[in-house]
């Protein structure tokens, strides 16, 4: 019989990433959901881990208990992360360090401890949230830090598409522009659109139908999909 895949999604509490771990499952994926605030629920194919990603005993946590749960991780989902925009010169060392820490440590950790699994099945699929951002910054939204950690994050997407692509591991991100979740008061709404060329928000399911497409694409690595609303296209 064909084992079950199973997939680890960080920052999998709320918003986009319960978003995900609800597509992962909906397409008979088990799922290791973890943020620092995560509870466990009624689905027994969700094992959901508590704790801080930024902490590398953390990383090492999760994916013992995946392991320990299901015996394998076919797919990582780095999906959590810190956004913060202001003006360059207002960012505080502490916003430095918490972006830093999450946004890129927090993959460095969970990324590295996954990957000789993945290595040794030689299978797998790590795929990064950034931002669309990165591709097509938007005067009067400044967001200086963001744009510094996702876009490293989208530019070792690649590196590590190239450095593992004769390994059976893929390495893809989905770039976001501004997604519909507790996360944007109601009343945040019709500005937000307005920053998008098609006039709307993003959907978190527009989120996870991207990464599952990126999933079952066996001949894509090293791409970013941005879904995002045409942002990335240019100006408007």
């Amino acid at each position: 019989m064909q084992q079950q895949k199973v997939a680890i999604v960080t920052g999998a509490s709320q918003g986009i990433g319960a978003g995900i771990v609800s597509a992962y499952r909906k397409n008979g994926f088990a799922v290791v959901a973890t943020s620092r605030s995560i509870q466990s629920g009624a689905d027994e194919g969700v094992l959901a881990v508590a704790g801080d990603i930024r902490e590398r005993a953390v990383a090492e946590r999760v994916v013992a208990a995946a392991l320990k749960r299901f015996g394998r991780i076919d797919t990582l989902v780095n999906n959590a992360g810190i956004f913060i925009g202001k003006p360059f010169t207002e960012y505080t060392v502490d916003d430095l360090r918490n972006m830093t820490e999450v946004n890129l440590a927090g993959f460095f950790h969970i990324t590295q401890l996954v990957l000789p699994h993945m290595l040794r099945q030689r299978s797998g699929h790590i795929v990064q949230i950034t931002t669309t951002l990165v591709h097509q910054a938007i005067a009067g939204a400044p967001a200086g830090l963001a744009l510094l950690t996702k876009g490293g994050l989208d530019a070792v997407t690649r590196g590590l598409a190239i450095e593992y692509a004769q390994t059976g591991v893929r390495v893809n991100s989905v770039a976001p522009g501004i997604i519909k979740t507790p996360m944007h008061p109601a009343e945040t709404h019709a500005v937000l659109a307005g920053m998008h060329p098609m006039g709307r928000m993003g959907e978190v399911a527009e989120i996870a139908d991207a990464i599952l497409y990126l999933e079952n694409a066996a001949f894509v690595t090293g791409e970013t999909i941005n879904v995002d609303g045409g942002q990335h296209a240019g100006r408007w």
